[in-house]
């Protein structure tokens, strides 16, 4: 045998070493797709949840407007008699004008009782104040 020759022996042990290098590669192979697969499983868990998610909000009904506020009109009746000579009325009016509506004496006395109510409805957003001593309903 010439020294470049390879005996049984020498081939056989050189198999081996492969055989072995192959194996080494395929178990780290199989750890890989073992820790792919389980980050595969947790993605598809993960986008199963924002289906569910997705869906249950679509499912919801539509969420209704809030309710305007409301401010509470006194309980006085005269309050009542002000705000129907308001709901009558297309244009602002003065306390005066309030009173002739009423039907109430046109005394001082009467005017400002009633342009108190007036200023008190102004500050419950009831009415508003157009101008000074001019009164309307507000208008969205």
């Amino acid at each position: 045998m010439t020294g470049g020759e390879l005996t049984l022996g020498a081939v056989l042990a050189r198999l081996e070493g492969r055989e072995r290098e192959l194996a080494a590669q395929a178990e780290a192979a199989k750890e890989r797709i073992a820790e792919l697969s389980a980050q595969l499983e947790e993605l598809d868990r993960a986008a199963e949840q924002v289906r569910i998610t997705r869906k249950t909000l679509l499912e919801l009904p539509d969420p209704q407007p809030p309710a305007p506020w409301a401010p509470k009109l006194p309980d006085h009746p005269a309050y009542q008699q002000i705000m129907a000579v308001f709901a009558a009325a297309d244009t602002p009016l003065r306390a005066r004008q309030v009173c002739e509506a009423m039907d109430l004496e046109i005394a001082p006395n009467n005017i400002n009782n009633t342009r108190l109510k007036l200023k008190r409805l102004v500050e419950r957003g009831i009415l508003a104040e157009t101008g000074q001593g001019l009164f309307t309903q507000p208008r969205p």
